[in-house]
């Protein structure tokens, strides 16, 4: 089995942003030469989240008001663990509840994604360099 790595570098201008990076996730598999197998895309930050979704402004929305309105309110005075020094705990939680990782086939050398399905870096704790990473495993 061959594989292929790439590391994508971020650095939002806000704190909390949804970034669309379907296009740099299929470079990464066009240069890896694998046909046939699957790309794992993963945050290397515990305040930072990967997911597969729907590219439509109106979804990123609801999903920053549900987030903040639902799972966990930029509150830091409502979290032990920004009794730390830190102001994130927040972060913390929204990417547990987003998830750190997906995992996408590839097929005939491309992502094989369903029809509305995007690629995204979720950012809940910007305004500094972080990173992820895009292993392509396969034949």
């Amino acid at each position: 089995m061959k594989s292929h790595t790439t590391y994508l570098w971020f650095n939002t201008k806000k704190r909390q942003e949804i970034i669309d990076i379907t296009d740099d996730v299929a470079k990464a598999v066009a240069a890896s030469g694998i046909a046939e197998g699957l790309v794992l895309v993963s945050a290397m930050h515990i305040t930072a989240s990967v997911f597969v979704n729907d590219h439509e402004s109106g979804l990123w929305h609801d999903i920053l008001a549900w987030l903040e309105g639902t799972v966990a309110p930029w509150d830091p005075g409502r979290y032990r663990h920004n009794e730390t020094g830190e102001d994130n705990a927040a972060a913390h939680l929204r990417s547990l509840t987003m998830g750190h990782e997906v995992i996408v086939p590839v097929t005939k050398g491309a992502l094989d994604l369903g029809p509305w399905q995007r690629v995204f870096y979720g950012e809940w704790d910007g305004q500094r360099r972080k990173r992820l990473i895009v292993k392509v495993l396969g034949e």
